[in-house]
């Protein structure tokens, strides 16, 4: 690997970086790297935790000019996680700089970034909709930028943000550098990179191998409105010690924590209109097992640290396969396994079958557990925290009171009376969980389907084509422009004249 001294990097930007504890550059940043001190275009494919923050942000410090009070570089990011996410390591990276950032996003009051902005920042890394919110109200000057980053491009183009960036790319100066970083690269993205981008470098790191052989993986096949009923006989069966369950929006995420703890779960639930200070009490108390479950959305969840989880339940099956990989690998982690379980309706079967061909491995059919059944693992919850009692020895003057009560009943219903006591009896205490429409309906494509065509077939990419519905609740709700925004993917004819023949360079 190739050590940061031997980028030519500046000797202020070398000092941050070594202060970061970085001293050797991973094979996405020494590719963005080289070419984008150059000033090349880089169009990068990578997954997240590559060090892609790093790989665009060294060149782009670098290239920042202190005494230029003017916006010299724009960053934009799906989400306002990731946004404040990359404003943090840009300040890191250029502190001995002294580079002044700003990081722009919905749900944060705009007359407070209307008053930053007036201190001239030279960075402003945001979201698109707030970004467009500042251009249209003439608060953001993008005539002097001279570095743009589009980072995670293709979950811009899940959330519905194409025609977001397609405006915003049309008011920076079309004489720039571009730097452009997905992990998958559908038709829209390589678009983007054919109109606006000038005979960009093409920098692609292979994915890591999928491991997911030490997770057991199932899927139940359910109407929407039955899923939660057998969720929740599901947990008292696996008597999960921790379980993330993950949800396609806010909005279901809100319900299933509260609908959790109404049937007497211990439940917090995380997404990505929680404020920072709640979000880090919620993952505290689930890493100190103070609550059992944590639901979540997939944008709330990305970069979490957590370990020891037993159970992942997809209450929706996400629109693509990374993210099934991504929510699944948060348990069988350090050489234990792991179950995942995941909730589809008949319409979106032919998602489970593209999630089987990207893991290569096939997922077992789960018949939902019954009443009974479930009762019956919370029986047997009881035995167990019996007879744990029992073997700790630490009954003292209990011992007295169980004479006393032998003396006038029966021993068995006795230890009857104490394994009830002990036992939560399925809850049938209604709750309220709205219905999400299924994902889009996915076209058969082959004839060679096991299972008689139980199973959609569907296409085997998810890119291009209308996204109705995934990732609906990852937004505000806003008849204007919004975060996480769902608009059809955009189309646009010409550009900037930009030259097509990118050249490739993969590590």
């Amino acid at each position: 690997m190739t050590n940061f001294s031997e980028l030519n990097i500046s000797e202020s930007t070398l000092r941050s970086v070594k202060r970061m504890g970085f001293e050797e550059a991973t094979p996405i940043q020494e590719g963005t790297i080289r070419f984008a001190i150059e000033g090349r275009d880089v169009l990068g494919q990578a997954q997240t935790g590559t060090g892609k923050t790093a790989a665009f942000g060294i060149p782009l410090i670098e290239k920042i000019d202190p005494k230029n009070p003017n916006i010299q570089a724009l960053v934009i990011a799906p989400t306002r996680e990731l946004a404040i996410q990359v404003s943090e390591e840009l300040y890191k990276i250029g502190y001995d700089k002294r580079v002044k950032l700003l990081s722009v996003y919905g749900g944060q009051e705009i007359g407070r970034q209307i008053r930053a902005l007036k201190n001239r920042p030279q960075i402003i890394v945001g979201t698109p909709g707030r970004i467009i919110d500042h251009i249209n109200r003439r608060t953001l000057k993008l005539e002097d930028v001279q570095t743009l980053v589009l980072d995670e491009a293709d979950e811009m183009l899940n959330m519905g943000f194409i025609d977001d960036i397609n405006s915003i790319l049309e008011n920076v100066p079309s004489e720039r550098q571009t730097l452009l970083f997905s992990a998958t690269m559908p038709p829209a993205i390589r678009k983007i990179a054919e109109t606006f981008m000038r005979d960009p470098e093409i920098v692609k790191i292979k994915a890591k191998e999928l491991t997911v052989d030490n997770i057991d993986q199932y899927f139940v096949k359910s109407a929407e409105r039955e899923k939660f009923d057998i969720l929740s006989r599901l947990l008292n069966v696996h008597q999960p010690e921790l379980a993330i369950i993950f949800g396609r929006t806010k909005r279901r995420v809100d319900e299933l924590a509260q609908a959790l703890s109404i049937r007497g779960y211990l439940a917090e639930g995380i997404h990505g209109d929680l404020s920072q200070a709640k979000r880090i009490s919620v993952l505290r108390q689930f890493k100190e097992n103070k609550i059992d479950i944590l639901v979540a959305t997939d944008v709330a969840a990305r970069g979490l640290d957590i370990s020891g989880v037993t159970h992942v339940y997809n209450f929706d099956i996400p629109q693509d396969p990374e993210s099934y990989v991504h929510r699944i690998g948060r348990t069988g982690r350090a050489g234990k396994s792991g179950l995942a379980v995941t909730f589809v309706t008949p319409r979106e079967m032919g998602y489970l079958r593209i999630v089987e061909e990207t893991t290569k491995k096939r997922m077992t059919p789960l018949r939902p557990p019954t009443t009974d059944e479930a009762l019956e693992g919370q029986q047997r919850l009881a035995v167990e925290t019996l007879e744990g009692l029992i073997a700790n020895n630490n009954l003292g003057d209990y011992r007295t009171l169980a004479a006393e009560l032998l003396d006038n009943h029966d021993a068995v219903d006795v230890v009857a009376a104490a394994l009830r006591s002990l036992t939560r009896e399925p809850d049938d205490t209604p709750v309220t969980i709205t219905e999400e429409r299924p994902l889009p309906m996915r076209r058969e494509r082959s004839s060679n389907n096991r299972g008689g065509g139980d199973r959609g077939r569907g296409n085997r990419s998810f890119g291009g084509g209308r996204r109705d519905n995934a990732r609906s609740g990852e937004r505000r709700s806003s008849s204007s422009r919004r975060e996480g925004g769902r608009r059809e993917g955009g189309r646009r004819e010409g550009g900037q004249g930009r030259s097509r023949s990118p050249r490739r360079h993969e590590g």
